[in-house]
């Protein structure tokens, strides 16, 4: 996947995410759900943009580990929605899904890195 897939999916993501949390009911707790959802998953795109930017391989590395946090977070958020049945589970499930294969993503990508900057032990030779 390009840096510009990448983008375009954590763009994606955000949108359905803002969605989401404007369908969600006008409950105490759903407020205060939605005010946290919405920012923690709305956050990887500008920091994986801010990534991309980075002024070194280990700039790129710290906004890295960002993005997978908030992608955690927001996962975490979308289970107790799901949890507690403020929206449809088959409405929610799918975003659940994508924030999960994100976070995939983005830990390899971290993983890479560390690989490149001597943090982690290399791949094994073929």
């Amino acid at each position: 996947m390009t840096e510009l897939e990448l983008k375009e999916r954590f763009r994606a993501f955000s949108i359905r995410i803002v969605k989401m949390v404007d369908a969600m009911p006008n409950t105490i707790s759903s407020v205060a759900i939605a005010k946290q959802v919405v920012r923690s998953g709305t956050s990887p795109y500008a920091n994986y943009r801010a990534a991309c930017l980075g002024k070194s391989d280990k700039d790129f590395l710290n906004k890295l580990e960002m993005v997978e946090e908030e992608l955690d977070e927001t996962g975490q958020w979308l289970d107790i929605i799901i949890s507690t049945e403020m929206l449809p589970q088959p409405r929610i499930q799918p975003l659940y899904e994508e924030s999960q294969e994100l976070q995939k993503i983005i830990a390899k990508s971290i993983l890479t890195m560390k690989r490149k900057l001597g943090e982690y032990p290399p791949l094994p030779a073929k």
